[in-house]
């Protein structure tokens, strides 16, 4: 591994923590909450499509990892700012599978007419990196990070 002299992260402007019970009613509260993180050096552009990946990630926690589950099962969401990007992480109870193989057969699949399963697929090409762990806690984390440039207050 090498190390880069001065390559810290620059600094976090916002970061906050929501844990929500399963079921898609939650969504509403989620997209909310996230919406008070919104700064204005983030481009319009980027966030609404932060915004869509995180309604994926806390629909798909719902509807696949926690399916069955009891409703009082959480789902919790953490969401960082920094100043050239965002990341959410999203940690659900469900039986952990192999992101990177569940995207590769999604797309050999690719059936056009298929009602879902193109979420995975939406949140990789948005994200500029993810991945999906499991925890010491025996549960699962889906990290996304998106960069961006900032916008310039002054110019916006």
């Amino acid at each position: 591994m090498i190390e880069l002299k001065n390559s810290e992260k620059l600094p976090m402007l916002k970061k906050a923590d929501l844990q929500v019970n399963t079921g898609l009613s939650g969504l509403s509260w989620v997209l909310s909450w996230f919406s008070q993180l919104y700064d204005s050096r983030i481009p319009t552009s980027v966030w609404i499509r932060c915004q869509l990946v995180l309604a994926e990630s806390f629909t798909n926690a719902v509807r696949h990892a926690h399916k069955g589950k009891p409703s009082d099962w959480p789902v919790e969401i953490e969401v960082a700012v920094f100043a050239e990007s965002l990341e959410m992480r999203i940690w659900d109870w469900g039986e952990p599978f192999d992101l990177e193989q569940k995207i590769k057969d999604m797309s050999e699949q690719d059936d056009i007419d298929s009602p879902g399963g193109r979420g995975l697929k939406l949140i990789k090409d948005i994200g500029d990196s993810i991945s999906y762990e499991r925890t010491a806690d025996g549960r699962n984390c889906l990290l996304i990070v998106k960069n961006y440039s900032p916008c310039l207050n002054d110019l916006k």
